[in-house]
C-alpha cells in the first residue's frame, strides 16, 4: 500500500493591506515577507507589461506587481513542485479574483539553457521585466532546518551567472532586471551582468542609521551602456529606538508607491 506523503501546513496572508492573498507554507520552507515586497516595488510602469518573476516560490513578489500596477501580468517561474502549488492555490483565492486572470504559474528551472529553456516556457525575448530575489546563502553555511527552505535559501554553483543570464535571454532589449541580494554578492552580481545588462543602479537598504546595509536593491537596462550608479540608502527605521517602518518604506511594502529608477 502506498502511504501519501503528509500534507504541508499551510497559512494564507493578506499583503498589500489586503489587496491580495498568498498561501504559504508553515512552519517550514521560505515565508515571503518584506524583500518580495521592495523587490517589486522596483517595477515602475505606466503601460502593459509582462513580468517574469525567476524563483517566485509561492508568487509574492509577481502577484505584489500586478497588484499594484493593473496593466501588468506577471510568469511566476518555479522549480519547486511545492512551493508552484502554493502559488496556484494563491490564484484561485476568492480574495485574488481581480488579478488571477493576469498571472500564471510556470514549473520551471532557471538555470537552463538554449532550447530547454525556452522549451520549459522561458521564451527569448518575451518580457518587458524580469524580477528575482536568488538564494543567498553560501552551500557552505549552516544547513537550513527543512528541504523547502534550503532551496530557497542556499545557492549552489555559478548561480548569479545562470540566473541572470536566463534574465537577459528572457527579456526584450532595453527591458529591466530588478533584483534584491546580500551586499556581499555585489561583485558577483555586477560580474553576471557583464556586457548584457549596462545602467546598473544600486540603492543599500540599512535597519537603522548607523547599521551597515543589509541588503541591496538592484536595477538595471539590457542592452544598456549607462554608468553604474549608487544610490542614496533605504533606512527602514527612521528612529533608531522604534521598530515602525520609515513612512517611504512601509508605502513601498504595502504596495502605495514604486521604486523608479533614476534614469
Amino acid at each position: 500500500m502506498v502511504v501519501p506523503a503528509p500534507a504541508i501546513a499551510e497559512t494564507v496572508d493578506a499583503f498589500h493591506r489586503g489587496r491580495f492573498y498568498l498561501v504559504q507554507p508553515s512552519g517550514r520552507g521560505h515565508r515571503a515577507g518584506m524583500d518580495a515586497m521592495l523587490l517589486a516595488s522596483l517595477v515602475d510602469a505606466s503601460g502593459p507589461i509582462r513580468v517574469a518573476d525567476l524563483g517566485a516560490g509561492a508568487g509574492a513578489a509577481g502577484l505584489a506587481v500586478v497588484s499594484r500596477l493593473s496593466s501588468a501580468s506577471a510568469v511566476l517561474f518555479e522549480r519547486s513542485p511545492e512551493m508552484a502549488e502554493f502559488a496556484r492555490k494563491s490564484l484561485v483565492l476568492p480574495e485574488n479574483a481581480g488579478l488571477a486572470d493576469r498571472v500564471s504559474v510556470v514549473e520551471a528551472d532557471v538555470t537552463l539553457t538554449g532550447k530547454a529553456r525556452n522549451d520549459a516556457g522561458l521564451v527569448d525575448d518575451s518580457f518587458h521585466h524580469v524580477i528575482m530575489n536568488p538564494p543567498f546563502n553560501d552551500a557552505a553555511d549552516r544547513a537550513a532546518p527543512d528541504r523547502l527552505r534550503a532551496e530557497a535559501h542556499a545557492m549552489t554553483g555559478d548561480l548569479f551567472e545562470s540566473w541572470i543570464r536566463t534574465a537577459g535571454a528572457i527579456m526584450m532589449p532595453g527591458g529591466q532586471l530588478s533584483l534584491i541580494a546580500r551586499p556581499q554578492s555585489i561583485a558577483e552580481i555586477l560580474d553576471a551582468c557583464g556586457r548584457r545588462f549596462g545602467g546598473i543602479e544600486i540603492t543599500p537598504l540599512h535597519p537603522r542609521p548607523g547599521e551597515n546595509a543589509v541588503r541591496i536593491l538592484l536595477t538595471a537596462i539590457k542592452g544598456s551602456r549607462a554608468r553604474l550608479q549608487l544610490r542614496p540608502p533605504l533606512v527602514m527605521h527612521d528612529d533608531p529606538s522604534s521598530h515602525s517602518f520609515s513612512a517611504f518604506v512601509d508605502d513601498l511594502n504595502n504596495g502605495r508607491a514604486a521604486y523608479p529608477r533614476k534614469s
